[in-house]
C-alpha cells in the first residue's frame, strides 16, 4: 500500500502580527510549524502502515525552508519526502495549490501507484478547507472529508470503510480505492519521534521538484497567474476598550443574581426583550 500525505508549513498563528500601517501579515521572526491539522493525517497514515505495511510519502508545496517540515515528518516514521518548490508557485491560492499538488501526486504515482491521499481538514493560515477536495476533484479520487475513524481497509477488495463526523451525528461510509481523506482534528495522538529516527531525518535527502519535475502542464494555472482569489485587506480585530464586570454573589441567591443580570442586559439593549418576545409569539 502506498499513502501520500500532503502537508503545509505555516506560520505559528499564536505569534502572527498585523502591520499597523500596511495591514499585511508580518512574517518576520514568526516561527514556521507543520500545519497542526496535517499531523492528524500523518499519524493515521502511519497507523495504516503499521497495520498493513507499505510506504508513506510526504508531499509539500512551499519555499525551500519547508524542507524542515518534511524532515520532521520523516522523524515520525514517513518513508519519503518531496518538496515542490519554485518561484512560479509563489502567491498561489487554493485553486492553484490544488493544481500543483495534484500534479505532484501524479508524478509520485508514476513511480508507485497511490492508494490513499491524506490531507488535514484545513490549514490554520487559510482556514478554507478547499485544497483537499480540490485535489480529489482534479484527480478523480473518491473524497472522504471530516473522517474521525478508519474502520477497515480491504486491500484485496480495494475498498475502505470510515466514520465521518456529520452535522446530524456520525456517518459510516464505504468506498473504493484510491481515495482522498481529510482527517478531523483530535482523532488520534501523534507519536513521539525516537532519537535514531530524528538523526535519520536530519540527513535524509528530501527530493526537491521544480515546476517541470512536478509535471506542471500549464504554468498559467499555478502561482499568481492561476489564482483568481483577491485579498483586498488583512487586519487584526480591534481591541475592546470596556472591561469585564465582576458580579459578587455575596448573600444573594443565584436566582436574584440572574434576574439582575438579565435586567442589566435589557437596559443596555432596549430592543432585545421585545425582539425575543416577538420570536416566541406564534404567528
Amino acid at each position: 500500500m502506498h499513502i501520500v500525505v500532503c502537508i503545509k508549513q505555516v506560520p505559528d498563528s499564536a505569534q502572527i502580527r498585523v502591520h499597523p500601517v500596511t495591514n499585511t501579515i508580518m512574517r518576520q521572526g514568526v516561527p514556521a510549524i507543520v500545519n497542526p491539522y496535517d499531523l492528524f493525517s500523518l499519524e493515521e497514515a502511519l497507523r495504516l502502515k503499521d497495520r498493513l505495511g507499505g510506504k508513506v510519502t510526504m508531499l509539500c508545496m512551499g519555499p525551500p525552508q519547508a524542507e524542515d517540515a518534511l524532515r520532521k515528518c520523516i522523524s515520525y516514521g514517513a518513508d519519503d519526502a518531496v518538496l515542490v518548490t519554485d518561484r512560479a508557485f509563489a502567491g498561489a491560492d487554493t485553486l492553484a495549490t490544488s493544481y500543483a499538488l495534484a500534479s505532484g501526486i501524479r508524478q509520485i504515482a508514476s513511480e508507485q501507484a497511490v492508494d490513499i491521499v491524506f490531507t488535514g481538514k484545513q490549514t490554520i493560515d487559510g482556514d478554507t478547507a478547499q485544497v483537499g477536495p480540490g485535489i480529489a476533484k482534479r484527480m478523480g479520487l473518491q473524497l472522504l472529508t471530516y473522517v474521525s475513524r478508519i474502520v477497515e481497509v480491504d486491500l484485496p477488495g480495494r475498498t475502505i470503510t470510515v466514520e465521518r463526523r456529520a452535522e446530524g451525528g456520525v456517518q459510516v461510509l464505504k468506498t473504493t480505492l484510491p481515495c482522498l481523506i481529510t482527517m478531523l482534528e483530535n482523532t488520534n495522538e501523534l507519536r513521539f519521534a525516537a532519537l535514531p529516527a530524528m538523526i535519520h531525518a536530519a540527513g535524509y535527502p528530501v527530493r526537491k521538484w521544480n515546476k517541470e519535475q512536478a509535471g506542471i502542464a500549464d504554468v498559467t494555472k499555478i502561482g499568481l497567474k492561476g489564482s483568481p482569489t483577491v485579498v483586498s485587506r488583512v487586519f487584526g480585530p480591534t481591541p475592546r476598550s470596556e472591561k469585564a464586570e465582576m458580579l459578587d454573589l455575596g448573600t444573594s441567591s443565584l436566582r436574584d443574581v440572574s434576574l439582575n443580570l438579565l435586567q442589566m442586559i435589557f437596559t443596555r439593549h432596549p430592543t432585545l426583550e421585545a425582539d425575543l418576545l416577538m420570536k416566541e409569539t406564534p404567528q
